[in-house]
């Protein structure tokens, strides 16, 4: 009969990790890096889009719709040059998928901004928020998609 294994304490918390296997946040701690300075950035460049076009109290707010329906745009055309044209580096989908497009677009203001136009009496203007949000980044997203993949075989051509 052998011995049981050694293990020693890894991380926060006093998570046992069997003695001579790395713990998986080693692994995780640059993604998590990368995530964070990458959302950095992306909210900062959406601040700055409020910043730049201030929505009035119970208007339609259009910089956080623009920075959502732009920021799908541009993580379609990611996608695609990831996925079908540049092996990158480990470390770039999550700093510029997750990170910078992650922190630029907005669910939360999307939400929050929905409830102030209801909360302040326009909640037919909530409604097509909602919805025109919606439709706007999903239609985004396939525009920037397929013009994308044409303009790849286009210039494989």
């Amino acid at each position: 009969m052998t011995a049981p294994r050694s293990e020693k304490v890894d991380g926060p918390g006093d998570l046992r990790v069997p003695a001579g296997r790395p713990s998986s946040w080693h692994g995780q701690g640059p993604i998590v890096a990368v995530v964070a300075a990458g959302g950095a950035l992306g909210a900062s460049a959406r601040h700055g889009a409020s910043l730049i076009w201030p929505t009035q109290t119970a208007a339609f707010p259009w910089a956080t719709f623009w920075v959502n329906v732009i920021g799908c745009a541009v993580i379609g055309v990611f996608m695609v040059v990831i996925s079908d044209v540049w092996a990158a580096h480990r470390l770039v989908r999550p700093f510029l998928g997750t990170g910078v497009l992650g922190g630029f677009t907005t669910f939360s203001t999307y939400a929050v901004d929905i409830q102030k136009l209801v909360d302040e009496g326009r909640p037919r203007t909530g409604l097509a928020y909602l919805a025109a949000t919606l439709v706007a980044a999903l239609v985004a997203v396939w525009l920037a998609v397929t013009a994308a993949r044409r303009v790849l075989a286009w210039r494989r051509r």
